[in-house]
């Protein structure tokens, strides 16, 4: 879907009752009845003192949806980080339909340029990887918690992540893979809510939003510590039997 069809697409949704995106914690409960679309929640005539929402739905695609996630998030200004000096916000890329998804922390200097997550000495590290496990990287889909570079690529922030996150959890629901990821501390700190190290977290396996989520080492950790891409691969193994029995 192009621009303007995108555009066209979502004002056909306008004129059905659709405003957009909804921002309820509710959105990230998933129902898995739904196989493979996504229900796009709109505040309809929201009574000023009632705590309630009269809503309409409708049934998008995977393409769809995440196409009208990201036309929601726009040129993002929700946050700081769109003044300390990113060049693009850095979505999301591969297969909308992916059995498998990987989650890092942010993007970093050629993700900002590019405005594709994982492209740098990481993300060719990330494609061996994938292509380790008899996949290509357009089977998977690859995201970041963080939408936008953090300055100097340090941590993103409690209130970044707090305004960013609802995007990757929605990503999560549309896309539904049957396993989860998370590259790295960061990524895996935040979706798990622990403070435990990386170290702890993997090699376990996590129920995460109707998924299975595999914590494991960032690639970037790879570049620096090479030793541990022998822990990787057997994550990886891990991550092979999953989708192969399910």
């Amino acid at each position: 879907m192009d621009r303007d069809d995108l555009i066209e697409h979502l004002k056909f949704a306008r004129e059905l009752g659709v405003a957009g995106i909804s921002t309820d914690p509710a959105w990230r409960e998933r129902s898995d009845n739904v196989d493979r679309s996504v229900r796009l929640q709109a505040d309809l005539d929201r009574p000023a003192e009632a705590g309630h929402y009269d809503q309409k739905t409708i049934s998008l695609t995977p393409v769809d949806a995440l196409a009208a996630v990201r036309a929601d998030i726009g040129d993002c200004t929700r946050c700081k980080l769109h003044t300390q000096g990113r060049t693009q916000i850095v979505f999301g890329v591969g297969n909308p339909e992916a059995d498998l998804m990987f989650v890092g922390e942010a993007p970093g200097g050629e993700e900002d340029i590019q405005g594709v997550p994982f492209v740098g000495r990481a993300g060719q590290l990330l494609t061996k990887i994938i292509e380790a496990i008899g996949l290509k990287r357009e089977d998977v889909y690859i995201a970041n918690v963080i939408k936008c570079r953090p300055p100097q690529n340090r941590n993103p922030e409690p209130d970044e992540v707090a305004t960013c996150e609802p995007f990757l959890f929605q990503q999560i629901d549309i896309i539904k893979p049957k396993v989860i990821v998370a590259l790295g501390k960061f990524g895996a700190q935040t979706l798990l809510r622990t403070l435990d190290p990386i170290s702890r977290l993997r090699g376990r396996v996590f129920e995460y939003r109707g998924s299975k989520l595999i914590p494991t080492f960032h690639p970037a950790y790879l570049l620096r510590n090479p030793s541990s891409k022998r822990e990787v691969w057997e994550d990886m193994k891990l991550v092979r039997q999953i989708l192969a029995e399910s």
